[in-house]
Formats: structure tokens, sequence, C-alpha cells
């Protein structure tokens, strides 16, 4: 790089000259960093104190590398690699690339100003100083360029490094796991911590696209098993969020506070393991309810209705679809029998058969269980399993 500018300038300063000009190396380094100071405010507080003397060295060095260059000799120091290093260094101290493009103008201006100053009263013939000039900035240019560089690389793996700390506390998450862990993850991850996650399962392909358009807080995954990926939407207000996901064939599940973000997505999977039609688990609670334990459920029927196994297929479903029209409308004959399409009295001929198959009908607690048992589905003759 450095030899590649010189050899283009033409340029071989006298060693009488490059000798002034090195007398002059930590004035015009001083100058530099001061006018850095007066003139691009995010250095104002960041070139005090040792961090300034850090620096001024710094700055002589780039210098005297500079002066080997335009004396010829091209073994001056990795000037470039410096400059990388520098631009790495501005993203961990919080400043952008601008300040440093900046600073690098402002530096170039003075020691330009510095160097011609000592270099024409040193004997630089004056056909020569347009070289000169030609060759400090360029100089300058490829350090920008270097620093630039380092700059874009530091951001890209610091963004690689925030992407994976962030795809590690959605695990933990949707795992469950503890608040000590929880917390470390967070911190790792530079997180904001919102009131309440809500989860979203999304086919995989249909993941980042989602997520371009949701809070950029969301967490999100995109390599769960069948292909399936995972939004963490902070904070939702779930009527815009469902909107947002009009085209896509997403499950919400509810709300929930962050730390127990699993909760809503456990929610997601069994609704998406009932219906491949289910957007909304909030609409679907009673059916969630009733299948969050299957063979609780199935055993639930099968004791509530075994009275009706006792009677031939076609009867004992005639009666189970009266008992649901029974329990929905809350005994009200005539409504009972415009939903079921019958006239009142079949009602009254069925009901009394229920009594008798069910003695204890007007029990709160028979019921509560008689109203779970035949809740969802069409009637079955046997009663022995979940209704549809």
């Amino acid at each position: 790089m450095s030899d590649a500018i010189r050899r283009a300038s033409g340029l071989a300063l006298e060693e009488t000259t490059v000798t002034a000009l090195r007398a002059t190396l930590k004035t015009t380094a001083d100058e530099v960093v001061q006018a850095i100071i007066d003139e691009v405010p995010s250095y104002a507080n960041a070139l005090s104190g040792r961090m300034g003397a850090t620096i001024r060295r710094a700055v002589r060095t780039a210098l005297g590398n500079y002066l080997d260059l335009a004396s010829g000799n091209a073994t001056g120091g990795d000037a470039g690699g410096a400059a990388y290093e520098l631009g790495r260094g501005e993203v961990r101290d919080g400043r952008s690339m601008d300040a440093l493009l900046s600073a690098y103008r402002v530096g170039a201006r003075v020691a330009w100003r510095c160097l011609a100053a000592g270099a024409v009263p040193a004997g630089l013939p004056a056909a020569e100083v347009a070289k000169f000039a030609e060759l400090t900035f360029a100089y300058i240019d490829e350090l920008s360029a270097a620093s630039a560089a380092g700059h874009a690389d530091e951001l890209a793996a610091r963004g690689r490094a925030q992407e994976r700390h962030l795809e590690h506390l959605a695990r933990d998450l949707l795992a469950g796991a503890g608040p000590d862990v929880l917390l470390a993850s967070v911190q790792r991850a530079g997180w904001q911590p919102p009131v309440s996650l809500t989860a979203v399962l999304l086919p995989a392909a249909q993941t980042r696209p989602a997520y371009r358009v949701l809070d950029p807080g969301t967490l999100v995954l995109d390599d769960l098993p069948d292909a399936t990926g995972v939004l963490l939407v902070p904070d939702a207000d779930r009527s815009h969020l469902l909107r947002q996901l009009t085209d896509r064939t997403a499950v919400v599940g509810p709300a929930r506070p962050w730390a127990r973000a699993s909760a809503s997505y456990a929610r997601a999977v069994r609704a998406r393991s009932l219906s491949p039609d289910i957007r909304d688990t909030e609409d679907h609670l009673p059916e969630l309810v009733l299948s969050a334990d299957a063979d609780a459920f199935a055993d639930l029927r099968a004791r509530a209705l075994a009275p009706l196994r006792t009677l031939p297929a076609a009867t004992a479903g005639r009666l189970e679809e009266t008992l649901r029209a029974w329990l929905l409308h809350q005994g009200r004959r005539d409504e009972v029998a415009a939903a079921l399409f019958v006239h009142p009295q079949t009602v009254r001929y069925r009901m009394s058969q229920l009594r008798g198959l069910f003695p204890d009908l007007a029990s709160p607690h028979r019921v509560l269980e008689l109203t779970l048992a035949v809740g969802l589905g069409a009637p079955e003759a046997s009663g022995a399993g979940p209704a549809g």
C-alpha cells in the first residue's frame, strides 16, 4: 500500500529535508491532536489525559512512517495496520466512522500546513511541493480507508456476536430457563427486557421476512424442528400484531411476562397441533383447555357418559346431542328444540330418558362433568373418547 503511494508520486525527499521535518514531529502531532479536539466534538474528552498522550504518540508514529515513505524508505512500519485497529477501537469506544473521518480531514489539513512550513525552508524545491502535497493527502486517504475497513469489520463482528447472544437468549426463554440463567443471557445480549413477550409460530421461510416488520426488540429463531420458526414479540398490541401477520401462516400465542415466554410458545405449539387453521390462540381457549391432557379428557368422557353405552348407537347419539343443547341453553326447552330442529315435546321426552340415565342430573358437579364431556365435537355413541 505505502510503497505504491510513493511510486505514484515520484517523490523522494532529501535527507536534510526529512531530518528537519522529523525535528518538528512532536509539535506537528500536538497541533494535529489539538485541532481535532477543537473541531470534532466527539473527541473533545476522548483525547485528554492518558488517552490523549497515547493518541499523540500514535500520530507522531504515523507521521514518522509517512516521512519514511516520502524519503524513499518503504520499511517505516505498518501504518495501515495501525489505522485498521484504530477503526476497530472506535467501535469499541462507541464512536461512528463519521467522527473518525472528520478527524482525519482535520489532521490532514493541519499536518500538511505544518510539514509544508518545515519542508520549504529546509530546501524542498518549489516544483516538488505539489508532489509532496499529493503524497500527504494520498497517505491520509489510505489511512482513512484502512480505518473504515477496521470499523466496518468490527461492527460486523459485533453484530454477529450479538445475533448469537440473542439467539441463545431466545433458546433459553423457550426452554423455560431459570431467572439466573435468563438474566445472564440478557446481559450478554445487551437486550432490554420488556414487560411481556408473545410467541408467534411460523414456517421457517416466513420468519425473517415477518421479523423485519415487527418491533426491533423481537427475538427470532428460524431453525426449530419441522422447519418451524418462532418470534418472541415484546409488549405487542395483539390486534395490530395479528394484522401485521395477515398474509403469514402464523399461530399467535398469549402475551406472558417476558421470563415466562415458554408458556406462550407452548400454547402456540399445542394450538398448531390441534388444527392448522388456528391463528389466534385466544379464540380457541376452550379447545385448548380440553386438549391440555387428552388422556384425562378421554377418561372424563368415558366415565361421565357411561350410562349412554347401554343404548343403541343411534339413540345414544341423539341423547348426547340433546344433552349438549340442554346444557348450552340452560334447560330452556324451546331454545333447545330450536337448536335441534325438533318439537319441544321431543325435547321433553328425551330429557325424561336422560334423567332416568343420570339421576343426579341436577347436581352441580354432575353438570360440570357433563358440560366438559360433551363440550366439543359431534356426539359419539360409545362416549369412549373426545368428540371430534
